[in-house]
């Protein structure tokens, strides 16, 4: 048996960073290089940064844009006339002035004490996510800081630095504060800093061996480099970039389970779905498995059988089921694509000069969405369990032995695999209850409406997670039941991943430690080897 002992996130960007690159060369998630400029990015932009250690360059115009907004801010710290973060406290203390020469302090302190957060450390491409959409925000313009910076923000993530940032700080409004303040404290030659090869050395070595210099921060600058909603959406980016995979994944989990359960087709026909219910995402989770199935000998024998009219909703109602799960995506996208598009700082700049407060900085458009996803991703899984689950009954399997053992009473085959998915799917549907419906009021009543967005980011990351998991285990299981309905053959399509995931998990035969096979399935679907037979965009 195969050794399966590489962690899954790194196999799974290694593998799909591969395919990507094979598919499609000219893909941003696949470049070595993305140019932030006052426009924005793309989220594969974002991506390609986060998860593939992307190079990000500035574009030409970003200098001139930042210095000629820094003036205004300039200008105004050197008049009388109270400006929110620039000669005021911050917070319940905005009404507190400043004096001129105590505003540099304001800034670091501000820095310090929002550097907050506590237990366990947040995931390297999320920290990675956080600083290069934090510095598209400050490519803007809109925020006024210096463009030295921005540019040692950008040199940060060249050089592979990743800050120490923590689970627990942040309620999502303003923005992520204690997430951002712990990169931020990076940039002043203090805080907790890992190397590119993950290893925490001390701030001041990491900055000097990458040629940065600590930063002495100026009027504005600190509140710039905190007050944004930058690790909500970067998680949400990166979500939508697994959920898109993994429901393709379920239409192909559910044309095994349907072959494996000796299931019809005609139901996934193209007339049942866009003319008579026209929801995008219907029609083409219904197209998709109508094309893995296309020319199963398992199908053919079950409809010249004749004996059976319908089957279950879990075969059945899967295209209503993972097409909702895409219109989700598809509208989440949306609000990721007008976030992507935002400046959020507080006070922010205006095209004229002027320097005003909002509250832009507010997470309820991001953290609605995600929580949304949570929803809709512990659905897909609830269903895909289902499938699973009446493969293993012996009176709902048409024929298949109990729990697909191989000498049923002496072997308990999958049995115990369908309590892990049943696990799973409890914790989902846990995960599935909202965030942003929650608030807890901050800042001595300042902030006393907050989106908890970071919150729903962090549980739909786990929710994501788990569905690869109940996925891998539906793959597992429909696998064993096609094998166990020889000499009937699986669709073409179908036939050749089940080939290429025999060569990582084993057939049918006594029953042996399963969970290597559990992980060896989970990889797997992490790779989606298959891609080439998805519908194309």
């Amino acid at each position: 048996m195969k050794e399966h002992s590489v962690s899954l996130d790194q196999k799974k960007l290694e593998q799909k960073l591969d395919q990507k690159l094979a598919q499609n060369p000219g893909n941003s998630a696949a470049r070595s290089t993305v140019v932030l400029n006052p426009k924005g990015v793309s989220a594969e932009d974002v991506v390609a940064v986060a998860r593939y250690g992307a190079t990000v360059e500035l574009g030409p115009e970003v200098f001139e844009t930042v210095n000629a907004v820094r003036q205004h801010v300039e200008d105004l710290a050197a008049s009388t006339t109270p400006v929110y973060g620039v000669s005021t406290g911050f917070g319940a203390l905005a009404d507190t002035s400043i004096p001129q020469e105590r505003r540099t302090l304001l800034q670091s302190s501000l820095i310090r004490s929002h550097a907050a957060g506590t237990g366990p450390e947040v995931e390297r491409e999320v920290i990675r996510a956080l600083m290069f959409l934090r510095a598209r925000t400050l490519a803007t313009g809109r925020t006024g800081v210096r463009f030295v910076v921005l540019e040692n923000l950008v040199k940060l993530l060249n050089a592979g630095i990743t800050p120490v940032v923590h689970e627990y700080g942040s309620l999502g409004c303003s923005g992520d504060l204690a997430p951002l303040a712990h990169c931020a404290i990076v940039l002043l030659g203090e805080g907790r800093a890992r190397d590119a090869e993950g290893v925490e050395r001390p701030v001041p070595e990491l900055l000097a061996e990458a040629g940065i210099e600590p930063l002495d921060l100026a009027e504005k600058e600190g509140l710039a480099l905190i007050n944004g909603t930058d690790g909500m959406l970067g998680m949400l980016l990166m979500a939508l970039d697994d959920l898109r995979d993994l429901v393709d994944v379920a239409d192909l989990t559910t044309a095994l389970s349907i072959q494996g359960l000796r299931g019809r087709d005609t139901v996934f026909a193209p007339q049942l779905h866009e003319p008579l219910r026209p929801h995008p995402g219907q029609a083409r989770s219904a197209a998709n498995v109508y094309r893995w199935l296309k020319d199963s000998p398992i199908v053919a024998d079950v409809m010249n059988e004749g004996s059976r009219v319908q089957d279950a909703y879990s075969l059945r109602c899967h295209p209503q089921v993972a097409g909702a799960v895409r219109d989700t995506i598809s509208h989440a996208e949306v609000v990721a694509e007008r976030e992507l598009a935002s400046a959020i700082d507080n006070p922010v700049v205006l095209e004229d000069g002027t320097v005003t407060s909002n509250g832009n900085f507010h997470g309820a458009p991001v953290a609605y969405v995600l929580d949304f996803l949570a929803i809709a991703a512990a659905d897909l899984a609830s269903i895909s369990e289902r499938r699973s689950d009446r493969m293993l009954d012996k009176s709902r399997s048409f024929g298949l032995p109990p729990f697909l053992a191989d000498d049923p009473g002496v072997d308990s085959g999958f049995m115990i695999a369908q309590y892990t998915q049943a696990g799973l799917v409890a914790e989902m549907k846990r995960l599935a209850s909202p965030a942003s419906v929650d608030s807890i009021p901050s800042s001595a009543m300042q902030e006393d409406h907050v989106s908890l967005g970071w919150h729903a980011a962090r549980k739909l990351r786990t929710s994501i997670d788990a569905l690869r998991r109940v996925l891998a285990i539906e793959l597992m299981t429909a696998a064993r039941a096609i094998d166990l309905r020889a000499p009937l053959k699986a669709s073409p399509a179908t036939a050749e991943v089940l080939e290429a995931f025999r060569e990582t998990v084993p057939g049918p035969g006594p029953d042996r430690f399963l969970a290597p096979d559990i992980e060896a399935a989970v990889q797997f679907v992490a790779a989606h080897p298959w891609s080439n037979h998805r519908e194309q965009d």
